[in-house]
């Protein structure tokens, strides 16, 4: 059999990259809802509308540190006010009886009912108990945070199915909402494979690697309050179909890394036949990450199986599983025989590459924005899928069509981020 013939052979049996993410899309899970205190909500997602209790603000407030007026006085002429007290935030209004009366006011402090207009400290001369205006234009209202101008009594602060960050949390304090409604996460293992791995406490040999994919991929999914268990498994077929058998039992989701390619202790593949679990797809048109395995058993459980080289394990999460993971959470419904709905993000190429393979080639970049803000992505490939020491130097695989091999400088293409580009 002549070599194109082998090469063409081992592209008919992958999936291409669309076909991988159409599979994977078709099974989208919703794990139901659970109620979480607000303070440990940061990475969840919302599982329901969230009302204001009352009108935002609460009350007519001051918006800079003052005197308030009522303009009807300033409108007949009256520029000299006498000043009857003075309110600080979180004090109970005062009342004003005459028009030539005034209050001082801090920054936040209720408005009393007869003040409607507030004048800022730098236009006013205060003499003893008096206020002198010192500007001869002011508008009816100026420098007042409206009652109920931000949200009303029962409006809706913030919709379902977003993720919870910082902002949304200081929203649910200040509605007074301690617990909120979240999406249950799914039940998830990091399973490693391989005798080269040891623990990230020992001295490896020349020959032995420290365990890191398992910490890596545990550290992204801690990103969506997603604390996954760990799990290794030596190269040893009785053990390895003994401890997927009991993962599949215990656990939604598994995430394996390595023993999933052709070699002689890759025994990843035949236990999960053995175990029934159905292959949906082994193999995808893609570098790195070409070996990835997914399938689903009888009982539910999804199998993310990825290559044991860290940029392919760390492609294929960040390609395929956070996406899921994701859309899984933020729309709890099955998306069949479509792609993800998730955020695309676009980036100029800023350096010419050379890919001749027939695969979609993933690319890792370093971002970086112009002056003329265009998000440039700057190429670092690296030594394979197993040189992972550009990882922390770089934000984001950029995906490269299988259908060129040249890609040049200031063309455009989708990248997947995997820190924070902007």
């Amino acid at each position: 059999m002549t070599t194109l013939k082998k090469l063409l052979i081992r592209i008919i049996n992958m999936v291409s990259v669309e076909e991988a993410e159409h599979i994977i899309s078709a099974e989208i899970k919703d794990y139901g809802t659970e109620l979480i205190h607000f303070e440990s909500a940061h990475g969840r997602v919302l599982a329901e509308d969230l009302r204001a209790d009352r009108d935002l603000p609460p009350c007519n407030r001051a918006t800079m540190d003052g005197i308030a007026i009522s303009y009807s006085a300033f409108e007949k002429g009256i520029r000299s006010f006498q000043i009857i007290a003075t309110i600080a935030a979180g004090d109970a209004p005062l009342e004003m009886e005459n028009k030539n009366e005034c209050v001082e006011i801090m920054t936040g402090a209720p408005l009393p009912d007869a003040a409607d207009t507030v004048i800022r400290y730098e236009d006013v001369e205060i003499k003893s108990s008096t206020a002198l205006i010192r500007i001869d234009i002011v508008k009816k209202r100026q420098n007042i945070h409206r009652k109920g101008k931000d949200k009303q009594a029962g409006e809706v602060v913030a919709v379902a199915n977003q993720f919870i960050t910082p902002a949304l949390i200081s929203m649910a304090a200040s509605i007074g909402k301690t617990t909120l409604l979240v999406k249950k996460l799914p039940k998830v293992v990091i399973v490693t494979t391989g005798n080269e791995l040891v623990g990230v406490d020992i001295e490896p040999t020349a020959y032995q690697v420290r365990q890191s994919n398992n910490y890596t991929i545990k550290a992204v999914l801690q990103q969506y309050g997603l604390n996954a268990d760990l799990l290794h498994i030596g190269d040893d077929p009785k053990e390895t179909k003994e401890k997927i058998k009991k993962v599949l039992e215990e656990y939604d989701v598994a995430i394996l890394t390595g023993g999933v390619s052709m070699g002689k202790f890759d025994y990843v593949p035949k236990a999960l036949d053995e175990l029934g679990v159905s292959k949906l797809f082994h193999k995808v048109q893609q570098r790195p990450g070409k070996p990835f395995w997914f399938g689903k058993d009888m009982g539910g459980s999804l199998v993310f199986a990825f290559p044991g080289n860290p940029v392919s394990a760390f492609m294929c999460l960040h390609r395929y599983f956070v996406p899921w993971l994701e859309t899984s959470l933020t729309s709890g419904t099955r998306i069949s025989n479509s792609q993800f709905p998730v955020a695309k993000v676009y980036a100029v190429l800023d350096d010419e590459v050379t890919f001749t393979a027939p695969l979609k080639y993933f690319v890792q970049v370093k971002t970086e924005i112009n002056e003329r803000g265009c998000l440039l992505a700057i190429p670092r490939e690296g030594n394979g899928s197993g040189d992972f020491a550009n990882l922390p130097d770089t934000d984001a695989f950029m995906e490269l069509p299988l259908e060129q091999s040249i890609f040049r400088k200031g063309e455009v293409y989708r990248i997947w981020p995997y820190k924070k580009i902007v």
